[in-house]
């Protein structure tokens, strides 16, 4: 095993496939299907390293949660020739999306999460959809959803519990929306221009969209507070 500089080590293709826990050939593979960057490469020799050894983990974690190494690849192959860090809702699969990514070295999000980013909650996040890679950098896909997770664990909640709730929150979020699209597309109908009979850029889901939000919003308020009034409320002791 080499040292490249004094912190980076670098691998053989055996000893890269061992520290992973994985067979030689499916390393191999992984490199044919363009999930892993080129070794560096002295003669006949391919020398790998920690970063290498990162993604192969990652690839492992999104593979046990049901990830196919085709989507791993196309979100990987996608960054890897310069996709625009405003396309990445696209990727991840969030469309007109409102929300803003953001690009972060691992020391910046280390700063954001201090002690909290482990390999655990690195696979989560991705799992998610919350992070992605672009080369040395990482990007997440939202700044708003950044800064909550950030200050909820600045005030003592542990990353893990925030990434498990963000997971159930995405359901709850996936039900909301299915349930005002359709309410919207059953009663509504596409706006057309009144000279021309064509079809206007803004569909009435994405016309709408607001109204929803405001729902759900106050709906979440209102049930936060009758939530904390029914905890907080001391019984009232029957008089004799």
């Amino acid at each position: 095993m080499a040292e490249s500089g004094s912190t980076m080590r670098e691998y053989r293709t055996e000893e890269l496939a061992e520290a992973a826990g994985i067979p030689v050939r499916t390393l191999r593979f992984y490199r044919e299907r363009k999930l892993l960057p080129p070794p560096r490469r002295e003669g006949r020799i391919a020398w790998y390293d920690d970063q290498h050894l990162a993604r192969l983990r990652t690839i492992a974690a999104l593979l046990e949660r049901g990830h196919t190494l085709g989507g791993i690849a196309e979100l990987t192959a996608a960054f890897e020739h310069g996709r625009d860090v405003g396309q990445l809702g696209e990727l991840l699969g969030i469309g007109w999306s409102e929300e803003t990514p953001v690009r972060l070295t691992p020391e910046a999000l280390a700063d954001y999460f201090e002690g909290e980013v482990t390999p655990e909650n690195l696979a989560a996040s991705l799992d998610l959809g919350y992070l992605a890679t672009d080369g040395e950098e990482i990007v997440h896909v939202s700044r708003r959803l950044l800064d909550v997770s950030s200050a909820l664990v600045g005030e003592g909640v542990p990353l893990a519990a925030v990434l498990e709730t963000a997971r159930r929150v995405r359901e709850h979020a996936d039900a909301l929306a299915a349930l005002f699209t359709d309410l919207i597309s059953t009663h509504l109908t596409a706006d057309t221009d009144t000279e021309t009979g064509t079809g206007t850029a803004e569909d009435p889901v994405t016309r709408l969209r607001p109204l929803a939000k405001s729902v759900v919003e106050a709906e979440l308020t209102m049930a936060m507070d009758r939530l904390h009034q029914s905890r907080t409320s001391t019984p009232q002791t029957p008089s004799s």
